[in-house]
Formats: structure tokens, sequence, C-alpha cells
């Protein structure tokens, strides 16, 4: 059986509040628990109107305690900005609340543009150049393997706790994967942002594995999907989608398009070559194309899960869309 997990980027659809999207993100994790998909990722973006969490650590908590069987996790906290002993620190708080449910993705993205990074950074925002570092700073405080020469080398690390949250490495390059590869650890490609060549970097991934503590490689891809019940409900939620494509290309900073933007907006020339460029980016349609094209990637990428990323212009049909692909996938 396929296993689907969930990235939500708590989106912002316009002419809703942040207070909405939030509201919605919690009747999502809600349904995917009840559903059968096996994790819950909230992903960590700063300065977007469109986006409205810029601290999965906190709002993890509140969806770990209504929910009862789901991984929940971060997709991903953005590790440039952090101390690694803290982020190791919140996460072994989240994994004492809800143990053996905790995910800890990393990524070494801004999650928004360089004067929002410098800000959130306290002017100090490395760019990713220390990354590698981080992330091997995480995997020896989790397993207790820190040089004798390392600042932390010896700290209480707390919570004090047997079980440990699960690392993975997040990543749309050959970077990531490899990075991955060498620590030993799982890896979600994003296919969402790059569609030309993950295939190539999960199977790089592999075969570089270099097992650790008996760690196996595995390998997620994170797609962007929706499924809606007719194909004329597909073709308007697309039309929502083409539109952000747009605004994003041209550097605008707005919610997410609702439908009725979507239907009303007319595009040129340019605009239409934009949305062409990007359509690689998504898997749009009924359950039936969106399974078949989904069975399709997963194959390609010899991918172990697939974690699926739905942003829409209601959030009905995001609730619904993750329905029919429960449905399409036979959860349990």
């Amino acid at each position: 059986m396929t296993k689907l997990s969930v990235l939500d980027q708590t989106p912002v659809i316009h002419g809703h509040t942040t207070a909405d999207a939030l509201a919605a993100t919690l009747d999502l994790a809600r349904m995917a628990d009840e559903l059968g998909y096996t994790r819950y990722w909230c992903a960590e973006h700063h300065g977007l109107r469109g986006v409205s969490n810029p601290v999965p650590e906190v709002l993890l908590a509140r969806i770990g305690s209504i929910t009862n069987k789901i991984r929940i996790g971060s997709g991903g906290v953005m590790l440039p900005y952090y101390s690694p002993f803290k982020v190791a620190e919140q996460f072994l708080m989240l994994e004492a609340l809800f143990p053996n449910r905790v995910d800890l993705g990393v990524g070494r993205a801004p999650g928004g543009d360089m004067r929002t990074a410098q800000a959130v950074a306290g002017g100090s925002y490395n760019r990713g150049d220390v990354f590698p570092q981080q992330v091997g700073e995480l995997v020896g405080l989790f397993d207790g393997t820190l040089p004798d020469d390392h600042v932390a080398h010896g700290v209480l690390l707390q919570p004090e706790i047997v079980t440990r949250p699960e690392l993975w490495m997040l990543g749309s390059s050959e970077f990531g994967g490899l990075l991955a590869a060498q620590l030993g650890i799982r890896f979600a490609f994003a296919h969402f942002i790059n569609a030309q060549y993950g295939h190539l970097v999960a199977d790089a991934y592999r075969e570089r594995f270099v097992s650790r503590n008996g760690s196996k490689p595995y390998l997620a891809a994170a797609v962007f999907a929706i499924c809606a019940d007719t194909e004329t409900e597909a073709a308007a939620l697309e039309r929502a989608v083409d539109l952000r494509r747009v605004q994003m290309a041209y550097g605008l900073n707005l919610p997410i398009p609702s439908l009725a933007q979507g239907a009303g907006q007319a595009f040129g020339e340019r605009e239409r070559a934009i949305v062409e460029r990007e359509k690689s980016r998504s898997i749009i349609g009924t359950p039936e194309r969106v399974t078949e094209q989904l069975h399709q990637l997963q194959q390609r990428f010899h991918a172990d899960e697939l974690i699926v990323l739905t942003v829409a212009g209601s959030y009905r049909a995001r609730l619904r869309s993750y329905q029919l692909l429960a449905e399409a996938f036979e959860l349990k």
C-alpha cells in the first residue's frame, strides 16, 4: 500500500484571515488523522501574505493535541536561522509530549526574501553556508556522538527522554540528497519546487547512502496535487493555481487567489507562457487522473512515500481533495 502524507503551508486565501487559515489547518489535521495519512508536516515561511506559519514547532504542539495516530513534523525548519541545540530541544519536547510521533525535517532555504531572512536572523543570516555542519550537529546531539571539542559536548540535552524525533533532510537539488546520504538520514525531495530531475537525485541518494546505526535509505517525494470530483471543478481550481504562479513570477506578495479571482483573471501571452512553464510542478484533476500520475511519479522516484501539498482556492476544496486521495489510495 502506498503511504500518503500531508504537507501544509497554512495558506491564507483571498478574502480570509489568518485565523481562518489556522482553523483550516486544524480541520485538515483532524481529518488526515482519521483518514489514515502517515504524517502531517507544517512548513516554515516568513514575510509572505499567502502563507501564515513562521513557527511550525508551535503549531505542531496544537496539532499533536487534537490527533491520535498520525505523525507530526516540520517540512521543514529552516535551520540556518537557528542554533541546532535549541531546535533539538524544541523537537525533543514535542517528542516527549507525543512519543514516537514526531519528525524533524530541516532545510536550508530562507522561506522568504533576503531582507526578511536578515530580519529573522537578527542581521546574521548565513545563507546556508554552515547548513551541513548544523545538520551534522543535530545527528550528533540525537545519538550522543558530538566530538569532544564541540561546544555542546557534555551539555545536558533536555527533556531527557529515551525516544528521538525522526530526522529528515528536505531538498530540491542534489545537494540535499547527497548530504542526507552522507549522514545516513531520511530524505524528502520537493518535486513541487523542482519537477525536472528529482528522480536522478533520488537515485544518487540511494546509491551513496551511508548507514548510521543501522539506518536504511528512505525517500519521500513531495508533490503538489489537487483532486476534484469533476473535470469542471478541477479546471476552476487549476485556474486559481495558475494565477498564483503568475503572481509569484511577478514577485507579488499576495494571499492565495480565490476561485472567483481565478475565474475572473485574463492572461496575456506572457502570463500564458509562465503558466505553461510551471505546469509540470502540479498534478490537478479527477481522482483517476491524479492517482495515475502520482503512481507514475512514485515509480519514477522509487519513492517509499508521497507527501502531498494541496493549496487550493477554497478550504472546502482542499479538504475534499485529501478525502478523494485517501479513497483512491485506500488508506486505512
